[in-house]
């Protein structure tokens, strides 16, 4: 049998038994040595400091087992049994077997986790033409829906739950974070379907919803954008009061939150509707493509390809380069480098990019897939995830939803496809959580509206 306190003779049991018995003995060779003392009836501190020795003693020869086991495996050519979650143990060599040391797993090796969708619950409520928006609590407010476009609920992304929260007064067009934490939501559309010009605000402390200013010009199909100062700058669109012939607009206004009115500042250089506008780092906001009245032009609304830039400090607008390609109700993205992606639109799979240092636009690579009707989001990584979409109608002449997903890599201009939704959609919204993870949700299929939602997980490679 094996003495408990020789170190000789537990390295021998460990080299014949192996390391499942060594914990016990170790175990029994401490309680050893605290009996050994012969002191356990009197704890008083001289007696603790010498069980705390002899303890010492028996962990030290644990420590001299484990390093002089490891030593004897690393120079006698034993193998180690290494099994992760997904690994399969390394059988032992047997009598006439060469076998060869197994190198310890390092983190480079783990297997990246790929790209994935989840399921994120039902909404709600249902339908496409919702407006979400990131809150600073990092829940997601999801307005519109229901029979009279006003619903509107909440999403937490800790709980991965859906709450009902405060009804909007009327239905609305867009929807803008305010630096408070406030959300405005403008526009919308009267009970004959005309543009109106009625603005309201979201207080997420206390779930209700508040009218504010109206716009000085009732419009629809406008772009929205928050500046730097916290005023919101709204512009173009296109009046329709359903009493006449619908009015393309160049007009654009400024909201200051801390009053909750509109002033009209300079109008842009073309109307249009439909358009894109992006907050360029400089601070400028670019506006491009739509339909409409290009300068001179007596024909509308064609998609446009003329772009102009807005100066706040100016209240004024100039024409910069003109697109490679007309479009309306495309997508754009500002690319962590500071140019502009603008995709989609007219030409539903073609791509170019904006650099404010030169003015000139610059096609890059089509997507993959052709789409309308799609989400475009910035990644944490500085790559661009686009989902959903259509690009082609039933027999019914209703739009038919795509489940695909693809990537875009400014550094490369390059696209590759990623992990597909599991609920085919077009029109949904989509939010990038403070996780990195992507909520989905929305949208419609055959012109049938979804109440579900999914989370998009970028995974761990690339």
């Amino acid at each position: 049998m094996t003495t408990h306190r020789d170190p000789d003779a537990l390295i021998a049991a460990y080299l014949a038994d192996g390391m499942e018995v060594l914990p016990d003995r170790v175990a029994d060779a401490v309680l050893d040595e605290i009996h050994r003392t012969r002191q356990r009836a009197v704890f008083g501190p001289w007696a603790t400091r010498s069980v705390f020795k002899a303890a010492l003693g028996a962990a030290a020869v644990f420590a001299a087992v484990a390093v002089g086991g490891a030593f004897f495996l690393g120079n006698h050519g034993q193998p180690a049994v290494v099994a992760g979650p997904s690994q399969t143990p390394v059988a032992s060599a047997g009598p006439s077997e060469t076998a060869r040391p197994s190198a310890a797993p390092s983190p480079s090796a783990v297997p990246a986790r790929a790209p994935s969708w989840a399921a994120a619950g039902n909404m709600t409520t249902s339908g496409g033409g919702l407006l979400a928006t990131m809150l600073l609590d990092g829940k997601v407010l999801v307005a519109g829906g229901g029979a009279t476009g006003t619903d509107a609920q909440l999403y937490d992304p800790a709980a991965g739950t859906w709450a009902r929260t405060g009804s909007m007064g009327s239905n609305g067009s867009t929807a803008t974070l305010l630096l408070g934490g406030r959300v405005l939501v403008v526009g919308g559309h009267n009970e004959a379907g005309g543009s109106v010009a009625s603005a309201q605000v979201y207080d997420p402390g206390s779930g209700t919803w508040t009218r504010t200013g109206d716009m000085t010009t009732p419009r629809r199909g406008f772009s929205v954008t928050r500046l730097p100062d916290g005023k919101v700058l709204v512009a173009g669109g296109e009046a329709d009061l359903r009493t006449g012939n619908p009015v393309e607009l160049a007009s654009a206004e400024l909201y200051d939150p801390d009053t909750g009115t509109w002033t009209r500042t300079g109008s842009m250089a073309a109307t249009r509707f439909g358009h894109t506008a992006t907050l360029l780092s400089n601070g400028e906001v670019l506006v491009a493509g739509g339909a409409g009245f290009a300068p001179g032009a007596t024909i509308c609304c064609d998609p446009l390809a003329a772009a102009e830039l807005y100066d706040p400090a100016t209240g004024t607008w100039t024409v910069t380069g003109t697109m490679t390609t007309p479009r309306v109700d495309q997508t754009a993205v500002l690319l962590p480098d500071g140019r502009a992606l603008v995709l989609g639109g007219a030409d539903a799979g073609a791509a170019e990019v904006y650099d404010p240092g030169s003015g000139t636009w610059t096609r890059t690579g089509n997507m993959p897939t052709p789409r309308s009707d799609f989400s475009a989001t910035l990644l944490p990584d500085g790559r661009i995830l686009v989902v959903g979409g259509g690009n082609q109608k039933d027999a019914q002449g209703l739009g038919v939803a795509l489940p695909s997903a693809d990537l875009y890599d400014p550094g490369s201009g390059s696209w590759t496809s990623t992990a597909s939704l599991d609920i085919p959609r077009y029109g949904h919204t989509a939010t990038l959580l403070s996780d990195g993870e992507v909520l989905v949700a929305g949208g419609s299929d055959h012109g049938l509206p979804l109440d579900s939602a999914e989370l998009y997980d970028p995974g761990t490679g690339r």
